[in-house]
């Protein structure tokens, strides 16, 4: 566990280092990393992403304004138009959720993967948590990874490739998941949990960005 701390920590340090500078700030700037599952395609293994985020209150008032860090730093930092549209609609349901306009709201967002391209929706889920988490100042915890869509009024809705999912955050020593409730309806799901029993690694079902939020943060 010693050795995954300080290769993450490693990694956060390396994406900080290439976050684009903003000239005017408004206030103080957030940053919070959130883990993310993904899959690289059919019969082949899951991965473990990570994903940067950074709020920051800036003079502008035409907001929010969301960038896309893509400058690779030895590793896969690109993302494709759906992974953009979930990390858009992660700002309108966390906007929706804590009741603000966003108009001074800068938000930059950088994915760091083992694969040169990453796609899809299931990390927007994540995504919406870690800027709630920077808007309101709270601490992710270590053991917890989210996989999961986020609708722009704040649902979980499902995600593909679950079980190797479950064999990534299990490799990567994550005790717990949490999914969407209506995960159980997939037709992947006993196969899910037969995998999470086997490798001791519990799902945690959340229906709402809230719910997710709270079994995501340190209280």
């Amino acid at each position: 566990m010693a050795k995954l701390t300080v290769s993450f920590r490693l990694v956060c340090l390396l994406m900080l280092a290439t976050m684009p500078a903003i000239a005017a700030y408004a206030g103080s700037s957030n940053i919070v990393s959130v883990p993310t599952l993904g899959v690289q395609g059919e019969g082949l293994p899951g991965v473990l992403n990570y994903i940067l985020v950074q709020l920051d209150h800036v003079a502008s008032q035409g907001g929010p304004t969301i960038q896309f860090n893509e400058v690779n730093l030895g590793g896969g930092s690109r993302v494709g138009e759906e992974w953009k549209e979930g990390a858009r609609r992660a700002v309108r349901a966390v906007l929706h959720a804590v009741g603000d306009s966003g108009h001074d709201w800068m938000i930059t967002i950088k994915n760091r993967s083992a694969t040169s391209l990453t796609d899809g929706m299931s990390a927007s889920a994540a995504v919406a948590v870690a800027i709630m988490a920077a808007h309101r100042g709270g601490v992710l915890r270590s053991d917890v990874v989210l996989s999961g869509q986020i609708t722009p009024d704040g649902r979980l809705d499902v995600v593909g490739g679950l079980p190797v999912k479950i064999e990534a955050a299990a490799n990567a020593h994550y005790r717990a998941i949490i999914v969407p409730l209506d995960q159980v309806l997939t037709a992947d799901w006993i196969s899910s949990t037969d995998v999470a029993s086997r490798r001791r690694v519990q799902l945690i079902q959340a229906g709402t960005l809230d719910e997710a939020y709270h079994a995501m943060t340190v209280r």
